[in-house]
Protein backbone atom coordinates (compact mmCIF):
# COMPACT_ATOMS: atom_id res chain seq x y z
CA UNK A 1 0.00 0.00 0.00
CA UNK A 2 1.42 3.39 -0.97
CA UNK A 3 2.03 6.22 1.50
CA UNK A 4 -0.66 8.27 -0.24
CA UNK A 5 -3.25 5.48 0.06
CA UNK A 6 -2.39 5.21 3.76
CA UNK A 7 -3.42 8.85 4.28
CA UNK A 8 -7.10 7.99 4.30
CA UNK A 9 -6.49 5.61 7.20
CA UNK A 10 -4.96 8.25 9.45
CA UNK A 11 -7.24 9.74 12.14
CA UNK A 12 -7.84 13.43 12.73
CA UNK A 13 -5.01 13.98 15.20
CA UNK A 14 -2.79 17.08 15.11
CA UNK A 15 0.89 16.40 15.59
CA UNK A 16 0.81 19.04 18.33
CA UNK A 17 -1.88 17.29 20.39
CA UNK A 18 -1.04 15.89 23.80
CA UNK A 19 -3.35 14.23 26.32
CA UNK A 20 -3.63 16.36 29.43
CA UNK A 21 -5.45 16.20 32.73
CA UNK A 22 -8.87 17.71 31.98
CA UNK A 23 -9.85 20.87 33.78
CA UNK A 24 -13.12 21.22 35.64
CA UNK A 25 -16.17 22.57 33.87
CA UNK A 26 -18.14 25.53 35.18
CA UNK A 27 -20.89 24.25 37.48
CA UNK A 28 -21.79 27.33 39.51
CA UNK A 29 -22.62 31.00 39.20
CA UNK A 30 -19.46 33.03 39.81
CA UNK A 31 -18.13 36.58 39.65
CA UNK A 32 -15.16 37.93 37.72
CA UNK A 33 -13.72 41.19 36.47
CA UNK A 34 -13.11 39.83 32.95
CA UNK A 35 -14.61 36.68 31.43
CA UNK A 36 -12.98 35.40 28.24
CA UNK A 37 -14.87 33.05 25.92
CA UNK A 38 -12.31 30.81 24.21
CA UNK A 39 -9.05 29.37 25.58
CA UNK A 40 -6.92 29.63 22.45
CA UNK A 41 -4.13 32.07 21.70
CA UNK A 42 -6.31 35.21 21.70
CA UNK A 43 -7.95 34.43 25.01
CA UNK A 44 -4.77 33.28 26.70
CA UNK A 45 -2.60 36.17 25.50
CA UNK A 46 -5.32 38.60 26.64
CA UNK A 47 -5.44 36.96 30.06
CA UNK A 48 -1.66 37.02 30.31
CA UNK A 49 -1.26 40.70 29.54
CA UNK A 50 -4.22 41.68 31.76
CA UNK A 51 -2.79 39.84 34.75
CA UNK A 52 0.75 41.10 34.20
CA UNK A 53 -0.62 44.65 34.17
CA UNK A 54 -3.07 44.15 37.07
CA UNK A 55 -2.37 41.01 39.13
CA UNK A 56 -5.45 41.61 41.25
CA UNK A 57 -7.89 41.09 38.37
CA UNK A 58 -10.27 38.15 38.53
CA UNK A 59 -9.98 36.58 35.06
CA UNK A 60 -12.05 33.57 33.98
CA UNK A 61 -11.74 31.69 30.67
CA UNK A 62 -14.53 29.47 29.35
CA UNK A 63 -13.66 26.81 26.76
CA UNK A 64 -16.19 24.68 24.89
CA UNK A 65 -13.81 21.71 24.46
CA UNK A 66 -10.28 21.84 25.85
CA UNK A 67 -7.46 24.38 25.78
CA UNK A 68 -6.15 24.78 22.24
CA UNK A 69 -8.87 22.70 20.60
CA UNK A 70 -9.33 25.14 17.71
CA UNK A 71 -6.86 26.84 15.40
CA UNK A 72 -4.38 27.42 18.24
CA UNK A 73 -3.68 23.69 18.38
CA UNK A 74 -4.05 22.95 14.67
CA UNK A 75 -2.01 25.53 12.77
CA UNK A 76 1.24 25.05 10.87
CA UNK A 77 3.47 26.66 13.49
CA UNK A 78 4.35 29.95 11.76
CA UNK A 79 4.50 33.06 13.94
CA UNK A 80 4.93 35.48 11.07
CA UNK A 81 4.55 39.17 10.41
CA UNK A 82 2.25 38.44 7.45
CA UNK A 83 -0.99 40.41 7.45
CA UNK A 84 -3.89 38.93 5.46
CA UNK A 85 -4.50 41.96 3.27
CA UNK A 86 -1.86 43.94 1.42
CA UNK A 87 -0.43 47.16 2.81
CA UNK A 88 -1.77 48.94 -0.26
CA UNK A 89 -5.25 47.79 0.73
CA UNK A 90 -4.68 48.99 4.31
CA UNK A 91 -3.57 52.34 2.86
CA UNK A 92 -6.80 52.54 0.84
CA UNK A 93 -8.90 51.78 3.92
CA UNK A 94 -6.96 53.99 6.35
CA UNK A 95 -3.73 55.78 5.45
CA UNK A 96 -0.15 55.23 4.34
CA UNK A 97 1.10 55.91 7.85
CA UNK A 98 -1.37 53.45 9.34
CA UNK A 99 -0.14 50.73 6.97
CA UNK A 100 3.50 51.36 7.91
CA UNK A 101 2.59 51.41 11.60
CA UNK A 102 0.78 48.10 11.23
CA UNK A 103 3.69 46.33 9.53
CA UNK A 104 6.11 47.62 12.17
CA UNK A 105 3.83 46.30 14.90
CA UNK A 106 3.57 42.90 13.20
CA UNK A 107 7.37 42.69 12.90
CA UNK A 108 7.80 43.57 16.57
CA UNK A 109 5.18 40.99 17.56
CA UNK A 110 7.30 38.11 16.25
CA UNK A 111 10.03 39.24 18.66
CA UNK A 112 7.56 39.89 21.48
CA UNK A 113 6.45 36.26 21.44
CA UNK A 114 10.05 35.13 21.76
CA UNK A 115 10.65 37.62 24.57
CA UNK A 116 7.70 36.39 26.62
CA UNK A 117 8.54 32.73 26.11
CA UNK A 118 12.11 33.34 27.30
CA UNK A 119 10.98 35.51 30.22
CA UNK A 120 8.35 33.05 31.42
CA UNK A 121 10.32 29.87 30.75
CA UNK A 122 7.93 28.37 28.19
CA UNK A 123 9.64 25.93 25.83
CA UNK A 124 7.60 26.10 22.64
CA UNK A 125 10.45 25.30 20.21
CA UNK A 126 10.61 28.98 19.24
CA UNK A 127 13.16 29.58 16.48
CA UNK A 128 13.32 32.84 14.56
CA UNK A 129 15.06 32.16 11.24
CA UNK A 130 12.61 33.91 8.92
CA UNK A 131 10.72 32.42 6.02
CA UNK A 132 11.46 31.84 2.37
CA UNK A 133 8.79 31.94 -0.29
CA UNK A 134 10.24 29.99 -3.19
CA UNK A 135 9.76 31.00 -6.81
CA UNK A 136 9.38 27.86 -8.90
CA UNK A 137 8.10 29.40 -12.13
CA UNK A 138 8.70 32.56 -14.12
CA UNK A 139 5.46 34.25 -12.91
CA UNK A 140 6.34 33.41 -9.31
CA UNK A 141 9.81 34.91 -9.73
CA UNK A 142 8.26 38.02 -11.25
CA UNK A 143 6.00 38.30 -8.19
CA UNK A 144 9.01 37.95 -5.87
CA UNK A 145 10.82 40.83 -7.57
CA UNK A 146 7.66 42.93 -7.69
CA UNK A 147 7.08 42.36 -3.95
CA UNK A 148 10.51 43.72 -3.06
CA UNK A 149 10.12 46.72 -5.35
CA UNK A 150 6.63 47.44 -4.03
CA UNK A 151 7.74 47.17 -0.42
CA UNK A 152 10.70 49.47 -0.98
CA UNK A 153 8.62 52.11 -2.75
CA UNK A 154 6.04 51.87 0.05
CA UNK A 155 8.70 52.76 2.60
CA UNK A 156 9.83 49.33 3.83
CA UNK A 157 13.08 48.61 1.93
CA UNK A 158 14.29 46.05 4.49
CA UNK A 159 11.08 44.01 4.79
CA UNK A 160 11.85 41.59 1.94
CA UNK A 161 14.76 40.63 -0.25
CA UNK A 162 15.05 38.59 -3.41
CA UNK A 163 17.25 35.51 -3.44
CA UNK A 164 18.51 34.23 -6.76
CA UNK A 165 18.30 30.53 -7.61
CA UNK A 166 21.56 29.43 -6.01
CA UNK A 167 21.02 31.27 -2.74
CA UNK A 168 17.42 30.06 -2.45
CA UNK A 169 18.38 26.45 -3.19
CA UNK A 170 21.07 26.55 -0.50
CA UNK A 171 18.36 27.32 2.05
CA UNK A 172 15.60 24.97 0.83
CA UNK A 173 16.45 22.07 -1.47
CA UNK A 174 13.16 21.87 -3.31
CA UNK A 175 12.83 21.03 -6.99
CA UNK A 176 12.69 23.64 -9.75
CA UNK A 177 13.79 26.69 -7.78
CA UNK A 178 14.32 29.88 -9.78
CA UNK A 179 14.77 32.10 -6.75
CA UNK A 180 12.81 33.25 -3.75
CA UNK A 181 11.51 35.99 -1.51
CA UNK A 182 12.94 36.12 2.02
CA UNK A 183 12.01 37.95 5.22
CA UNK A 184 13.55 37.66 8.66
CA UNK A 185 10.22 38.44 10.34
CA UNK A 186 8.97 34.94 11.06
CA UNK A 187 9.55 32.39 13.81
CA UNK A 188 8.57 28.76 14.08
CA UNK A 189 6.83 27.42 17.17
CA UNK A 190 5.26 24.19 18.40
CA UNK A 191 1.59 25.26 18.56
CA UNK A 192 0.61 22.73 21.23
CA UNK A 193 3.51 23.57 23.53
CA UNK A 194 2.71 27.25 23.13
CA UNK A 195 -1.00 27.04 23.90
CA UNK A 196 -0.56 24.61 26.81
CA UNK A 197 2.33 26.64 28.20
CA UNK A 198 0.28 29.83 28.07
CA UNK A 199 -2.62 28.11 29.81
CA UNK A 200 -0.43 26.93 32.68
CA UNK A 201 1.15 30.38 32.88
CA UNK A 202 -2.10 32.32 33.18
CA UNK A 203 -3.35 29.86 35.78
CA UNK A 204 -0.17 30.48 37.79
CA UNK A 205 -0.96 34.20 37.57
CA UNK A 206 -4.43 33.62 39.04
CA UNK A 207 -6.71 33.02 36.05
CA UNK A 208 -9.28 30.23 36.19
CA UNK A 209 -9.88 28.10 33.09
CA UNK A 210 -13.03 26.01 32.77
CA UNK A 211 -13.13 23.37 30.01
CA UNK A 212 -16.16 21.55 28.54
CA UNK A 213 -18.07 24.75 29.30
CA UNK A 214 -19.86 25.75 26.12
CA UNK A 215 -21.29 29.25 26.25
CA UNK A 216 -24.99 29.28 25.44
CA UNK A 217 -25.68 32.98 25.73
CA UNK A 218 -23.80 36.25 26.21
CA UNK A 219 -25.51 39.35 27.55
CA UNK A 220 -24.08 42.63 28.89
CA UNK A 221 -22.32 41.72 32.12
CA UNK A 222 -23.08 38.00 32.15
CA UNK A 223 -22.13 34.85 30.23
CA UNK A 224 -24.26 31.71 30.57
CA UNK A 225 -23.20 28.09 30.18
CA UNK A 226 -25.34 24.99 30.65
CA UNK A 227 -24.41 24.56 34.31
CA UNK A 228 -23.28 27.97 35.46
CA UNK A 229 -22.74 31.62 34.65
CA UNK A 230 -20.07 34.27 35.02
CA UNK A 231 -20.95 37.86 35.87
CA UNK A 232 -18.19 40.25 34.88
CA UNK A 233 -17.51 43.88 34.08
CA UNK A 234 -16.17 42.92 30.64
CA UNK A 235 -16.64 39.94 28.33
CA UNK A 236 -14.03 39.07 25.68
CA UNK A 237 -15.13 36.98 22.71
CA UNK A 238 -12.06 35.08 21.52
CA UNK A 239 -13.70 32.37 19.43
CA UNK A 240 -12.17 32.99 15.96
CA UNK A 241 -13.91 30.80 13.31
CA UNK A 242 -16.33 29.41 15.92
CA UNK A 243 -17.86 32.89 16.16
CA UNK A 244 -19.82 31.90 13.03
CA UNK A 245 -21.74 29.34 15.11
CA UNK A 246 -23.05 31.92 17.59
CA UNK A 247 -26.54 33.45 17.32
CA UNK A 248 -26.57 36.47 15.04
CA UNK A 249 -22.95 36.00 13.95
CA UNK A 250 -23.32 33.66 10.96
CA UNK A 251 -22.44 36.47 8.53
CA UNK A 252 -19.83 38.13 10.77
CA UNK A 253 -17.10 35.61 9.90
CA UNK A 254 -16.88 32.39 7.91
CA UNK A 255 -14.86 29.24 8.66
CA UNK A 256 -12.40 28.09 6.00
CA UNK A 257 -10.36 24.95 6.56
CA UNK A 258 -6.63 24.52 6.25
CA UNK A 259 -5.34 20.92 6.13
CA UNK A 260 -1.96 19.61 7.26
CA UNK A 261 0.30 16.55 7.08
CA UNK A 262 3.34 15.59 9.16
CA UNK A 263 5.97 13.00 8.36
CA UNK A 264 7.91 10.70 10.61
CA UNK A 265 11.18 12.21 11.92
CA UNK A 266 13.55 12.45 8.96
CA UNK A 267 17.13 11.14 9.12
CA UNK A 268 19.72 13.87 9.60
CA UNK A 269 21.43 12.87 6.36
CA UNK A 270 18.19 13.33 4.41
CA UNK A 271 17.49 16.69 6.06
CA UNK A 272 20.98 17.84 5.11
CA UNK A 273 20.58 16.56 1.54
CA UNK A 274 17.33 18.53 1.15
CA UNK A 275 18.73 21.62 2.90
CA UNK A 276 16.07 21.25 5.57
CA UNK A 277 18.40 20.96 8.56
CA UNK A 278 17.21 24.28 10.03
CA UNK A 279 14.05 25.95 11.39
CA UNK A 280 13.23 28.31 8.52
CA UNK A 281 9.61 28.41 7.42
CA UNK A 282 8.96 28.04 3.70
CA UNK A 283 6.34 27.92 0.98
CA UNK A 284 6.21 28.91 -2.66
CA UNK A 285 4.49 31.77 -4.41
CA UNK A 286 1.50 29.89 -5.78
CA UNK A 287 -1.94 31.44 -5.35
CA UNK A 288 -3.56 28.58 -3.40
CA UNK A 289 -1.35 28.74 -0.35
CA UNK A 290 0.84 25.93 0.94
CA UNK A 291 3.26 26.11 3.88
CA UNK A 292 5.97 24.02 5.48
CA UNK A 293 8.42 23.74 8.32
CA UNK A 294 10.70 21.18 9.94
CA UNK A 295 9.97 20.66 13.63
CA UNK A 296 12.57 20.54 16.39
CA UNK A 297 12.45 16.73 16.22
CA UNK A 298 12.99 16.69 12.46
CA UNK A 299 9.49 16.07 11.09
CA UNK A 300 8.36 17.86 7.95
CA UNK A 301 5.03 19.58 8.51
CA UNK A 302 3.36 20.52 5.23
CA UNK A 303 -0.09 22.03 4.81
CA UNK A 304 -2.30 23.99 2.47
CA UNK A 305 -5.66 25.49 1.62
CA UNK A 306 -8.30 24.29 -0.82
CA UNK A 307 -10.87 22.51 1.35
CA UNK A 308 -14.36 23.58 0.21
CA UNK A 309 -16.48 25.96 2.24
CA UNK A 310 -19.53 24.26 3.78
CA UNK A 311 -23.03 25.60 3.18
CA UNK A 312 -24.27 27.87 5.93
CA UNK A 313 -20.81 28.13 7.52
CA UNK A 314 -21.35 24.74 9.11
CA UNK A 315 -18.49 23.28 11.14
CA UNK A 316 -17.85 19.71 12.21
CA UNK A 317 -15.00 17.41 13.17
CA UNK A 318 -15.53 15.63 9.84
CA UNK A 319 -14.60 18.82 7.97
CA UNK A 320 -11.05 18.54 9.33
CA UNK A 321 -10.40 15.60 7.00
CA UNK A 322 -10.83 15.91 3.24
CA UNK A 323 -9.15 12.94 1.57
CA UNK A 324 -8.86 14.61 -1.83
CA UNK A 325 -7.25 17.78 -0.43
CA UNK A 326 -4.93 15.88 1.88
CA UNK A 327 -3.96 13.87 -1.21
CA UNK A 328 -3.19 17.04 -3.16
CA UNK A 329 -1.11 18.38 -0.28
CA UNK A 330 0.83 15.12 -0.26
CA UNK A 331 1.39 15.36 -4.02
CA UNK A 332 2.63 18.94 -3.62
CA UNK A 333 5.01 17.87 -0.85
CA UNK A 334 6.51 15.29 -3.22
CA UNK A 335 6.59 17.87 -6.00
CA UNK A 336 8.81 19.92 -3.70
CA UNK A 337 10.82 16.96 -2.40
CA UNK A 338 10.65 13.77 -4.55
CA UNK A 339 13.15 12.13 -2.20
CA UNK A 340 10.37 11.85 0.39
CA UNK A 341 8.38 9.37 -1.71
CA UNK A 342 9.15 6.50 0.67
CA UNK A 343 8.80 8.60 3.82
CA UNK A 344 5.90 7.71 6.09
CA UNK A 345 3.25 10.32 6.87
CA UNK A 346 2.25 9.81 10.50
CA UNK A 347 -0.29 12.59 11.13
CA UNK A 348 -2.97 14.44 9.24
CA UNK A 349 -5.43 16.98 10.50
CA UNK A 350 -7.31 20.13 9.65
CA UNK A 351 -8.74 23.18 11.33
CA UNK A 352 -10.95 26.15 10.66
CA UNK A 353 -9.66 29.68 10.32
CA UNK A 354 -11.86 32.76 10.56
CA UNK A 355 -12.32 35.03 7.54
CA UNK A 356 -14.18 38.35 7.50
CA UNK A 357 -15.77 39.69 4.33
CA UNK A 358 -12.90 42.11 3.67
CA UNK A 359 -10.22 39.66 4.92
CA UNK A 360 -9.17 42.16 7.60
CA UNK A 361 -8.73 41.15 11.27
CA UNK A 362 -10.23 43.21 14.06
CA UNK A 363 -9.63 44.03 17.71
CA UNK A 364 -12.68 45.84 19.07
CA UNK A 365 -14.52 46.99 22.18
CA UNK A 366 -18.06 48.20 22.83
CA UNK A 367 -18.33 49.64 26.33
CA UNK A 368 -22.11 49.96 26.11
CA UNK A 369 -22.51 46.20 25.74
CA UNK A 370 -19.44 45.56 27.93
CA UNK A 371 -18.04 43.36 25.17
CA UNK A 372 -14.63 43.16 23.51
CA UNK A 373 -13.54 40.82 20.75
CA UNK A 374 -10.70 39.95 18.38
CA UNK A 375 -10.13 37.59 15.50
CA UNK A 376 -10.75 37.04 11.79
CA UNK A 377 -7.04 36.31 11.33
CA UNK A 378 -7.41 34.48 7.98
CA UNK A 379 -4.82 31.89 8.99
CA UNK A 380 -2.19 34.36 10.19
CA UNK A 381 -3.25 34.33 13.82
CA UNK A 382 -0.26 32.83 15.63
CA UNK A 383 1.44 36.22 15.82
CA UNK A 384 -1.59 38.48 15.29
CA UNK A 385 -3.32 36.98 18.34
CA UNK A 386 -0.44 38.16 20.53
CA UNK A 387 -0.80 41.69 19.17
CA UNK A 388 -4.57 41.41 19.70
CA UNK A 389 -4.06 40.33 23.32
CA UNK A 390 -1.95 43.39 24.05
CA UNK A 391 -4.44 45.72 22.40
CA UNK A 392 -7.39 44.12 24.23
CA UNK A 393 -5.51 44.60 27.51
CA UNK A 394 -5.08 48.27 26.69
CA UNK A 395 -8.70 48.79 25.64
CA UNK A 396 -10.11 47.01 28.69
CA UNK A 397 -7.83 48.75 31.21
CA UNK A 398 -8.00 52.07 29.29
CA UNK A 399 -4.23 52.06 29.01
CA UNK A 400 -2.73 54.39 26.41
CA UNK A 401 -0.25 52.88 23.97
CA UNK A 402 0.61 53.51 20.32
CA UNK A 403 -0.70 50.11 19.19
CA UNK A 404 -4.20 51.28 20.20
CA UNK A 405 -4.23 53.40 17.04
CA UNK A 406 -3.50 50.53 14.63
CA UNK A 407 -6.04 50.13 11.79
CA UNK A 408 -7.29 46.81 13.19
CA UNK A 409 -8.66 48.57 16.28
CA UNK A 410 -12.44 48.81 16.10
CA UNK A 411 -12.30 47.84 12.42
CA UNK A 412 -15.77 46.95 11.13
CA UNK A 413 -15.93 44.50 8.24
CA UNK A 414 -19.04 44.25 6.07
CA UNK A 415 -21.25 41.20 6.53
CA UNK A 416 -20.93 38.17 4.30
CA UNK A 417 -23.66 37.61 1.75
CA UNK A 418 -26.57 35.31 2.53
CA UNK A 419 -26.67 31.82 1.10
CA UNK A 420 -26.47 30.68 -1.65
CA UNK A 421 -24.35 33.68 -2.73
CA UNK A 422 -21.88 33.06 0.08
CA UNK A 423 -21.36 29.40 -0.85
CA UNK A 424 -21.06 30.20 -4.55
CA UNK A 425 -18.70 33.12 -4.11
CA UNK A 426 -16.30 31.51 -1.63
CA UNK A 427 -15.99 28.19 -3.42
CA UNK A 428 -15.65 29.97 -6.76
CA UNK A 429 -12.79 31.95 -5.25
CA UNK A 430 -11.04 28.79 -4.06
CA UNK A 431 -11.47 27.25 -7.50
CA UNK A 432 -10.18 30.42 -9.15
CA UNK A 433 -7.05 30.41 -6.97
CA UNK A 434 -6.36 26.80 -7.93
CA UNK A 435 -6.99 27.48 -11.61
CA UNK A 436 -4.69 30.50 -11.46
CA UNK A 437 -1.81 28.21 -10.58
CA UNK A 438 -2.72 25.87 -13.45
CA UNK A 439 -2.98 28.86 -15.81
CA UNK A 440 0.52 30.01 -14.89
CA UNK A 441 1.94 26.52 -15.25
CA UNK A 442 0.76 26.34 -18.85
CA UNK A 443 1.11 29.95 -20.01
CA UNK A 444 4.27 30.87 -18.07
CA UNK A 445 2.70 34.28 -17.54
CA UNK A 446 1.08 35.90 -14.49
CA UNK A 447 -2.52 34.78 -14.09
CA UNK A 448 -5.20 37.30 -15.04
CA UNK A 449 -7.64 35.36 -12.88
CA UNK A 450 -5.41 35.82 -9.84
CA UNK A 451 -5.07 39.54 -10.49
CA UNK A 452 -8.85 39.90 -10.52
CA UNK A 453 -9.19 37.79 -7.37
CA UNK A 454 -6.69 39.96 -5.52
CA UNK A 455 -8.56 43.12 -6.54
CA UNK A 456 -11.81 41.62 -5.27
CA UNK A 457 -10.49 40.45 -1.91
CA UNK A 458 -7.52 42.70 -1.17
CA UNK A 459 -5.74 39.55 -0.02
CA UNK A 460 -2.22 38.58 -1.00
Amino acid sequence: MSAKTDLSQLPNRPLWFEHAQPRARLEADIQADVVIVGAGYTGLWTAYYLLKSDPGLRVVLLEKREVGFGASGRNGGWASAIFPISLHRVEQLYSHYAALQLQTAMNETVDEIGRVLALEGIDADYAKQGFLSLARSAPQMARARAAVESSASFGLPEQWRVLEAGAASERIGAEGILGGLYTEHCALIHPGKLVRGLARLVESLGAKIYEQSAVERMAPGVVHTECGSVRAEMTVRATEAFTSQQPGKSRFVIPLYSLVLATEPLPRELLAKLNLDHRMAFNDMRHLRVYGQVTAEGRLVFGGRGAPYKWGSSMSDQADLVDSIHGKIYDTMLEFFPALRDTRVTHRWGGALGVSRDWCPTVSIDRNSRMAWAGNYVGDGVATSNLAGRILRNLILEREEEINTLPVVNHRSPSWEREPLRWLGINSGLTAASLSDVEERFTHRPSRTAMLLEKLTGAH
